[in-house]
């Protein structure tokens, strides 16, 4: 068990990648990853199957982050960098750009956590499906069928949505 508590260190740019998904700021994303390290090497002894490492870590992390939910009443926005553009000749365009991507995040945001969660992991954080499926405990071809079926819900959405504006 002790060479774990020198391991779970080398973890640290994994668990910053899964919480810069899960909270879309990097400060915060630093400050909780810190905190993990530090409560899964004091926690070492609840550990009962090394091979799942990864999936504790991740576990403590998504835990550390909804207490920073509910302690601070944090809400996560959609990040201000999607609603910044540069002004151009064509203004028309990147506000239909913006515009698209803000009901893009919406939709996401309506998905269950779970597809949520995946969707962001995936695109944001720029995890592999087997990264993912661990981190559930799950297989590599579950993470890819959830996220396939959350992108085709988000399609589905967005089109009712476009039907309905027209």
């Amino acid at each position: 068990m002790k060479d774990i508590d020198k391991n779970i260190e080398t973890y640290s740019n994994y668990i910053y990648k899964y919480l810069l998904c899960l909270t879309r700021n990097e400060d915060i994303s630093e400050e909780l990853t810190q905190e993990t390290i530090y409560r899964a090497i004091k926690n070492i002894n609840q550990l009962k199957d090394e091979e799942k490492i990864e999936m504790w870590l991740c576990k403590i992390a998504k835990n550390l982050w909804l207490q920073e939910l509910n302690q601070k009443k944090r809400y996560i926005n959609i990040d201000d960098s999607i609603l910044q553009f540069e002004i151009d000749e064509n203004i028309e365009d990147n506000l239909i750009q913006k515009d698209n991507t803000i009901n893009l995040y919406k939709e996401i945001e309506r998905l269950d956590d779970i597809s949520k969660e995946i969707i962001y992991l995936r695109l944001n954080g720029d995890l592999r499906f087997k990264e993912i499926g661990k981190i559930y405990g799950k297989t590599e071809n579950w993470a890819r069928v959830t996220f396939h079926r959350a992108k085709q819900q988000i399609v589905k959405e967005v089109r009712k949505n476009e039907k309905h504006r027209v």
